[in-house]
């Protein structure tokens, strides 16, 4: 469990940059391969940690889809010709925002900035 501070840690790095990285736009997203290349790698890397995370940590969410998460891991390795920026947009727009309050949750942390 120890080790699972590092993952969910390196998630949330991993959920900061991708959400920089979104931050102009859906349409200046899907212009620039950059922004996309960057938000591709950031959720392999995410995807990965995600599979590092012991059993017993997966299981004090069990609302977060860990398969799916491994499983689009495989995809962007693997399928990396078969990727639509426009489906990725929709991932960092519909999967990362509940992913991260999971992981904000398993943290002890409040996604809440201070005022």
């Amino acid at each position: 469990m120890k080790d699972d501070v590092v993952y969910l840690s390196h998630i949330m790095e991993c959920i900061r940059r991708i959400e920089e990285n979104i931050a102009e736009g859906r349409e200046r997203f899907l212009e620039s391969h950059t922004l996309q290349d960057a938000v591709l790698r950031n959720l392999q890397t995410m995807a990965e940690s995600t599979q590092r995370l012991s059993d017993e940590s997966k299981a004090t969410k069990p609302q977060v889809e860990w398969y799916r998460i491994s499983a689009f891991r495989n995809v962007l390795v693997h399928d990396y010709l078969g990727i639509d920026a426009e489906r990725v947009w929709e991932i960092t727009q519909c999967d990362v925002p509940p992913l991260k309050t999971a992981v904000l949750e398993m943290l002890g942390e409040s996604d809440k900035t201070p005022d």
